[in-house]
């Protein structure tokens, strides 16, 4: 082989190399680019000078980035609330909330830093959660025995006060209709001083248990008609033939949601009781609701702080309530907190706060939330607003094998409550 061939051959294998260089530098270089783009735009993600809105747009921004590449759930980018967290905590929350691991490459990418103990701790939340998963399929597969075994649920009755088809006859009136043409068994109560039953009456636990707390909420103290429309519990339970469980915590029936294991209170109930410590209360509440108990901040300017009108369970796992969007800061702030906390899905629902009359300041007109559901059924007050189908397409969404029927409610719950309030549902196997 000649010189000149070899020559060749070795210019050629060092342009390629030379080229080879070239690719790699050129890939490194955007690599660093796309990632300084990602960078700057999660910065701006955490930059506390600006609103959740913008927050959330610069997020939906990073998701598109080839490093992050559309990962981010769009729930998630909703329900984003920056509050005080530092880089670190977001990082991690964004990563163990989307199922993204955070390698070298995400951390160098969006927080110029290596953070392998980011890394333990995704991968120790991974565990536990396939632990808890594991937990509970050995749990369903142990009861699905006695489950088949069992009687089922069937046919629920609909309890009211009395009062209210002296007081509210038309209102009283559609909503036996609806109940009579779903052929949903329906009964008045005996005894009762108000028309809100929900408040007063005994919670229902899935082992069918009726637990009645006291009744002794402190808005109704300090006015003598408020004083005198308190029912007594006792009393109200003697004539309904009611056989429960009582007990001395004081809570109120609307600040108690159940489901499949789990309930959600407002923290009034620690004003309510200010003899409980509050573990010892909570721990308490979880025997006697047989629930995992879930705190959810109280609206400061709501008379009764119940949960039934911020919002409601679809399943364990998902609720609905109003727009977190509209909601005051504190109140939506302390509701990602609990949605993180909890794995929650949080449906938005629209709530009307444009309905103002000074003759009745403690009305309840413009909360969809406070609907009463059944099996089968659920019971939504409208309003005559654009809003009303809005609402009715989320809940067909959201309880795709419900009927959802509507109703105006006006009269009632300009008073301060709706349908939840002034009904009180008993599964009948369980009575």
């Amino acid at each position: 082989m000649s010189t000149e061939s070899i020559i060749g051959i070795v210019s050629g294998i060092i342009g390629i190399i030379g080229g080879i260089i070239g690719i790699v530098k050129f890939v490194d270089w955007m690599r660093k680019r796309l990632n300084s783009t990602a960078n700057e735009l999660f910065k701006q993600v955490l930059d506390s000078n600006l609103s959740d809105t913008e927050h959330r747009k610069y997020l939906r921004q990073l998701n598109k980035t080839p490093l992050i590449g559309n990962r981010i759930k769009e729930e998630y980018i909703q329900n984003f609330v920056l509050g005080r967290r530092g880089k670190e905590t977001v990082l991690f929350d964004l990563c163990n909330s989307n199922d993204i691991e955070p390698t070298d490459d995400i951390c160098k990418g969006l927080i110029d830093s290596h953070m392998p103990s980011l890394m333990g701790r995704y991968k120790e939340q991974r565990q536990s959660h396939n632990n808890h998963t594991m937990e509970e399929k050995t749990q369903k597969n142990e009861m699905k025995g006695t489950e088949e075994s069992s009687q089922p649920k069937g046919e629920q009755t609909v309890y009211m006060s009395e009062l209210l088809r002296t007081k509210f006859p038309t209102s009283c009136e559609n909503l036996v209709k609806i109940l009579e043409k779903h052929k949903i068994k329906y009964a008045f109560l005996k005894g009762t001083k108000d028309i809100w039953c929900r408040d007063y009456m005994p919670i229902q636990t899935a082992s069918g248990k009726f637990v009645q707390f006291k009744y002794d909420p402190s808005y109704l103290r300090g006015e003598k008609e408020w004083e005198e429309s308190r029912s007594d519990v006792r009393e109200v339970c003697r004539l309904n033939n009611i056989d429960a469980l009582f007990s001395e915590i004081n809570i109120d029936g609307g600040n108690v949601l159940l489901c499949d294991g789990r309930a959600i209170l407002s923290d009034r109930i620690f004003s309510e009781n200010p003899d409980w410590g509050r573990d010892e209360l909570i721990s308490e509440l979880t025997k006697l609701l047989e629930s995992e108990v879930i705190i959810i901040p109280a609206q400061h300017g709501d008379m009764t702080g119940h949960a039934d009108g911020m919002v409601r369970f679809v399943n364990r796992d998902t609720i609905l309530g109003n727009c977190l969007a509209d909601e005051y800061k504190y109140w939506r702030e302390g509701m990602q907190k609990v949605i993180v906390q909890y794995g929650l899905k949080y449906i938005d629902v629209p709530f009307l706060t444009d309905f103002k009359d000074p003759k009745h300041p403690i009305s309840a007109i413009g909360i969809y939330v406070n609907y009463l559901e059944l099996n089968d059924l659920i019971v939504l007050p409208v309003f005559g607003r654009d809003e009303d189908n809005q609402v009715v397409g989320i809940l067909k969404e959201a309880f795709p094998g419900k009927i959802i029927e509507t109703i105006d409610y006006n009269e009632v719950a300009q008073e301060g409550g709706l349908l939840n309030c002034t009904t009180w549902v008993v599964n009948a196997f369980q009575v």
